[in-house]
């Protein structure tokens, strides 16, 4: 008998924790933890972690919705708490410039280098070696004349 009351008391206490999300509420929250990382995994937000931390994270949302706090004060919660780290955007500020500028100027740069070797191929014209007719002709007249022991052997 003490186990049945032991057990409806631990299950009024759960259900008494749990908070119950509706319509509007409920989109925010699932929209809130799409738009937060997971601590432990790094790669997977909040709604899809199975970490014990991300369920908490979850449930820290779910009773901020519940007490009526704006997406933006739960999100100041959390990078309270958490650091900037728990955004997936995280802001635009002197500690993260690097992360939203940094791809268009080396983008810029690796368009600037291509644009660079573009234009010098054109303007130099291509080396062609220099020829010494001289020398041709030397060469080809020896291949053309037959040789002096090559003449002699054909005449014998």
């Amino acid at each position: 008998m003490r186990f049945l009351a032991a057990l409806v008391l631990l299950l009024a206490m759960a259900n008494a924790q749990a908070v119950d999300l509706e319509g509007e509420q409920l989109a925010r929250y699932h929209e809130l933890n799409a738009e937060l990382r997971c601590l432990i995994c790094q790669n997977r937000s909040i709604a899809e972690s199975d970490a014990p931390l991300a369920k908490d994270l979850r449930t820290i949302v779910e009773k901020q919705i519940a007490q009526g706090r704006s997406d933006a004060e739960i999100k100041q919660y959390l990078v309270d708490r958490y650091g900037k780290w728990v955004l997936y955007d995280p802001p635009l500020d002197s500690a993260t410039i690097i992360l939203w500028v940094g791809p268009f100027v080396l983008l810029a740069i690796g368009l600037l280098v291509v644009f660079l070797m573009m234009r010098r191929r054109r303007e130099a014209p291509p080396e062609r070696p220099s020829l010494d007719r001289d020398r041709l002709t030397r060469v080809l007249d020896e291949q053309t004349q037959p040789t002096d022991s090559a003449s002699s052997k054909e005449r014998s």
